[in-house]
């Protein structure tokens, strides 16, 4: 289980610093006022919920390999963080005169779909813990505590040394590489977890009379 939590570390530390280097970049392009701001938080608290919902959702079938579409999930939020800045000053430029309620609404869709697959994260993770160790409550609290932690270590890294050394692309790479890491690393877990039932099936199988 330690592994797990280390990776939910990682994963909670790369999703800080997108949140952080997105709201710079939409600010940057869209400008800093109550409205801007007001859509790009919306955007993240709406995904990160509606994402819960969807992963919550996925966990419920035992069938589904609730590690697997962790895995996946992480890799497809790390391909999106390597062409996210690019895309959004795409489309900033592409949105450049038109109206305010179309620019927010792309803005809002801009930030809305990376965040939905980070809140499938956690309910993924939960649903995998617990069918390990049989314990909901200390699932969901531990690994809330560590991406919790992971985010916290990240607001910190992000203000006093990645953004400052690096900029917002470097810093947004940065992120990207951890998410893919922690695809491989859930992916390796997995098929290790699968070989280990599959061998102890076989040895039950083959101790039975």
């Amino acid at each position: 289980m330690l592994r797990l939590y280390v990776i939910f570390v990682v994963s909670g530390f790369a999703a800080l610093l997108y949140q952080v280097v997105w709201q710079r970049t939409l600010f940057a392009i869209y400008g800093i006022n109550i409205e801007s701001v007001t859509v790009i938080v919306t955007a993240f608290m709406l995904g990160l919920g509606v994402g819960s919902l969807l992963g919550g959702w996925l966990s419920k079938d035992p069938t589904k390999p609730a590690l697997l579409l962790f895995s996946g999930v992480e890799l497809t939020i790390g391909l999106y963080g390597f062409t996210s800045l690019g895309l959004f000053r795409w489309v900033g430029s592409f949105t450049l005169g038109a109206p305010v309620l179309v620019t927010f609404v792309i803005a809002f869709a801009l930030v809305l779909l990376p965040t939905v697959l980070m809140g499938a994260t956690l309910p993924l993770l939960v649903a995998h813990s617990v069918r390990r160790s049989g314990n909901v409550g200390r699932s969901v609290g531990v690994l809330y505590f560590v991406n919790t932690l992971g985010s916290a270590l990240a607001s910190a890294v992000a203000v006093f040394l990645l953004l400052g050394n690096l900029g917002q692309k470097r810093t947004v790479a940065v992120a990207a590489c951890l998410n893919l890491v922690v695809s491989a690393l859930a992916f390796l877990q997995y098929v290790r977890e699968k070989r280990t039932l599959v061998a102890a099936e076989v040895n039950r199988a083959s101790s039975a009379p």
